[in-house]
């Protein structure tokens, strides 16, 4: 049986991640319009990917014996500046969600839930991968700057990275 601490953080990051599947598609739909068909489609992704992350919650927290509850979201902005400022936005929230995970990981060892903190390693190494790609895209994009043809070029990568990343269903 899993502790109403632990319950109630993972009933949070449950919050986040069904957010952070929001965000992302809002962000993917700003993309869409202005032009960054490869941002959008690597975004859609992203969004496909943090409801997947919030599913592996809500299955792993209702198999431990605790109740996975949704809670009301905010409204996710919904304009940007440019695809640079997209990016700065998805780095700022990936960094939220390694800080979220770090102390629901926090909570798990207080209270002595090693199952839990087992279960949570993926997700701190799923977190690495997540901000170094996304360093990695703004390092890009810093390097082009204003340069519409270099923002063309990311865009096409972004599309290919699209392409090659799989969601994996949840077991």
């Amino acid at each position: 049986m899993i502790s109403k601490k632990v319950e109630e953080a993972i009933v949070n990051q449950i919050k986040n991640e069904e957010h952070s599947s929001r965000i992302y598609m809002a962000m993917a739909s700003w993309c869409e319009t202005k032009g960054y068909r490869g941002a959008a489609d690597f975004l859609y992704k992203q969004s496909d990917e943090e409801r997947m992350h919030m599913l592996k919650f809500i299955k792993y927290l209702n198999d431990r014996g605790g109740y996975a509850i949704l809670s009301a979201l905010e409204v996710p902005a919904s304009k940007y500046k440019s695809l640079l400022d997209v990016f700065k936005h998805v780095m700022s929230h990936e960094e939220f969600i390694t800080d979220s995970i770090n102390k629901l990981y926090e909570v798990a060892l207080k209270e002595k839930d090693y199952t839990t903190g087992s279960f949570l390693q993926w997700y701190i190494n799923e977190q690495i991968e997540e901000e170094s790609t996304v360093h990695g895209i703004l390092d890009k994009m810093n390097l082009v700057g204003e340069d519409k043809a270099g923002m063309f070029h990311i865009d096409k990568e972004l599309e290919t990275m699209a392409a090659a990343k799989v969601v994996a269903p949840i077991a």
